[in-house]
């Protein structure tokens, strides 16, 4: 587990990261009461192509300006939003807009009609979502960015549950089973009706939680459940029932360590916590799992867009912003390496 130290700075930046699930930089702002609709409608639908194209060539330029308009997953958010940060404070006249709507409401609501420049995803691109930007002739450039530990929490006073194998979560979760009480999924465990919390339908996490645990194949997730697409509110849920039980990115975890307790999972091998480490080794599974920014490819003919895109894969390897402020693995020198030749492959077919 992350020490306390380490937990403090995640708290302190997710936090203010996360405050409305919504994020202007440098100085533009965004509704949060829109839920996003607009596709940071004051930074342009047009993907910023109201600004930069004259940004300085060579990338470094103090002259780049533009607006850069990104949607999607709510794990990735706290990440993007510290690289558009630091971003802004090297280029002020770069505005990033910023918004927490899930993976899949971004690719539908806004990346795929060309209403961003960015998607952000905690899983891969769907078929059926790469049709829609076809039709709409947008070309995700998918670049893998960190690796996060899928997290299950309870209750700090669930002193009967410190670990759950895959078998029970599943069944906690299946539509097929939907058990009412914790004694249903375990008899060992009280007898008390479980409150369960977690992410929507348009979320990545959601998506990824069903093909790790559930199956693509199988009865699908039980829809009896607190949704939402703000994590905070799902630790908010479990803080504040005993019998509570949810599932998010490690993150949101890692910075509320003294709200909700971790659970470790037992993939076949005994129990194994959430944790970067164990994340980083391979050893948390089935729940560890890649995560992604995608930017539209006609986009990166854009200076400020491209540099942007740049500047995050060049810092995916940053273990200070990635691992210690936000919360997520790194990637390693030989995999920034592969994602920059991606992006840089993208730019040049987008200048083409």
């Amino acid at each position: 587990m992350a020490d306390q130290s380490d937990s403090a700075t995640r708290r302190a930046f997710v936090t203010a990261a996360g405050t409305a699930g919504v994020l202007g930089l440098a100085g533009c702002t965004s509704n949060p009461d829109s839920g996003g609709s607009d596709g940071g409608s004051n930074g342009g639908s047009d993907g910023g192509s109201d600004g930069g194209s004259d940004g300085g060539s060579d990338g470094g330029s103090e002259q780049l300006s533009g607006t850069i308009n990104i949607a999607g997953s709510s794990t990735v958010f706290p990440l993007a939003t510290a690289f558009g940060e630091t971003f802004q404070e090297e280029h002020s006249e770069v505005n990033i807009n910023i918004q927490s709507t899930g993976s899949g409401g971004g690719f539908a609501n806004f990346f795929c009609p060309g209403e961003t420049d960015f998607n952000n995803a905690s899983r891969p691109i769907a078929p059926d979502e790469e049709e829609a930007c076809a039709d709409n002739d947008v070309v995700p450039v998918e670049l893998t960015v960190a690796t996060d530990a899928l997290t299950v929490i309870v209750n700090n006073e669930a002193d009967f549950l410190d670990s759950m194998t895959v078998e029970e979560l599943r069944t906690l979760w299946s539509a097929e089973t939907q058990p009412e009480t914790w004694s249903e999924v375990n008899s060992d465990w009280p007898d008390e009706e479980i409150e369960l919390y977690g992410p929507s339908d348009a979320s990545g996490t959601y998506d990824y939680f069903i093909e790790s645990i559930i199956g693509e194949e199988g009865p699908g997730h039980r829809q009896d459940y607190s949704a939402t697409e703000q994590d905070r509110t799902i630790v908010q849920g479990v803080q504040g029932s005993q019998y509570a039980v949810g599932y998010l990115g490690f993150a949101y975890y890692s910075a509320n360590t003294d709200a909700v307790k971790a659970v470790a999972i037992d993939d076949g091998d005994g129990p194994v916590e959430p944790s970067l480490e164990n994340a980083r080794t391979g050893e948390y599974t089935p729940l560890s799992r890649p995560l992604f920014t995608y930017p539209k490819q006609s986009a990166l003919a854009e200076d400020h867009i491209a540099e942007f895109a740049r500047y995050f894969v060049e810092n995916t390897t940053n273990e200070e912003v990635v691992a210690e402020d936000v919360g997520y693995v790194p990637l390693t020198d030989e995999q920034q390496s592969e994602q920059m030749d991606t992006l840089e492959a993208a730019i040049e077919e987008a200048n083409s």
